[in-house]
């Protein structure tokens, strides 16, 4: 039986991994840096960080005990820690980080406009406070191809559909981070790339269920579960054999400048 960190792994963790580089790069992390991994997940970002900079320090923060201990068994000694805890009441000092990081998570908090206060709390001065956000709108093919078929078989589906997502588009966390008094506000996509191995490596995950998705085939029917598998399978095969392909997905990117506290 799998258990919930190595469902996400399969699920969305690879997207997690492919995405975390280029996020870095963006925010504009340096080597001997103190990062903040908010949402740290089972590490995706924590591993590209001291991967890319050994000599920075990473602490990660989740709400979810299991995640956490998947992050700390993959970590590497003394670079890295990983705690449970809240993004809306961070367990730290003021200014204690160069950089605060959320990777794909702002619009899976509560009140994230309480995270990023806190972010730029703990975030010294000329310090970066940034985020990244799938575009579940359009730009996260896996996804969208699974909506756009699971809600034209059955359209009452459509209020489930991840398009709704918030924080998920153009220009809503640059507003956030306006709003929020952080300065010299960015934001950019991010695209990147993933090769399914077959139409199994696509489909299995999305039967954990992990996700809205994974709660939406949860819900159905085995008759209505294998109709909605055949769909996907026509969408991306064509009706041909089995083999190889390649989904895209954007992210949504924001970063600002920490002022004085």
């Amino acid at each position: 039986m799998f258990s919930a960190s190595a469902e996400y792994e399969s699920f969305m963790g690879r997207w997690s991994r492919l995405i975390a580089p280029g996020y870095i790069a963006f925010a504009g992390v340096k080597s001997g840096e103190r990062v903040l991994d908010v949402g740290a997940g089972t590490g995706s970002l924590g591993s590209a960080l001291v991967e890319r900079f050994p000599s920075n320090e990473v602490v990660g923060i989740d709400p979810s005990v299991e995640f956490i201990a998947h992050a700390q068994q993959q970590a590497k000694p003394g670079r890295t820690r990983y705690e449970v805890g809240d993004a809306q009441a961070l367990p730290f000092p003021d200014a204690s980080f160069d950089h605060a990081m959320a990777l794909l998570v702002m619009n899976f908090i509560p009140d994230p406009s309480r995270a990023i206060a806190e972010m730029r709390r703990v975030t010294r001065p000329k310090g970066i406070v940034s985020a990244c956000v799938w575009d579940y709108n359009e730009g996260m093919q896996m996804l969208r191809l699974f909506w756009d078929e699971a809600v034209d078989l059955d359209p009452a589906a459509q209020p489930r559909d991840e398009r709704h997502t918030k924080l998920c588009r153009q220009g809503q966390l640059a507003s956030l981070w306006n709003a929020a008094g952080l300065a010299e506000v960015q934001e950019k996509p991010l695209e990147v790339d993933l090769r399914f191995s077959s139409f199994d490596d696509y489909w299995i995950p999305f039967t954990k269920g992990v996700g809205p998705a994974g709660a939406r085939v949860a819900s159905l029917s085995g008759e209505s579960k294998g109709q909605l598998e055949a769909r996907l399978r026509r969408r991306l095969l064509g009706g041909g054999p089995d083999r190889p392909f390649v989904l895209r997905a954007r992210a949504w990117c924001v970063r600002g400048e920490a002022s004085g506290h």
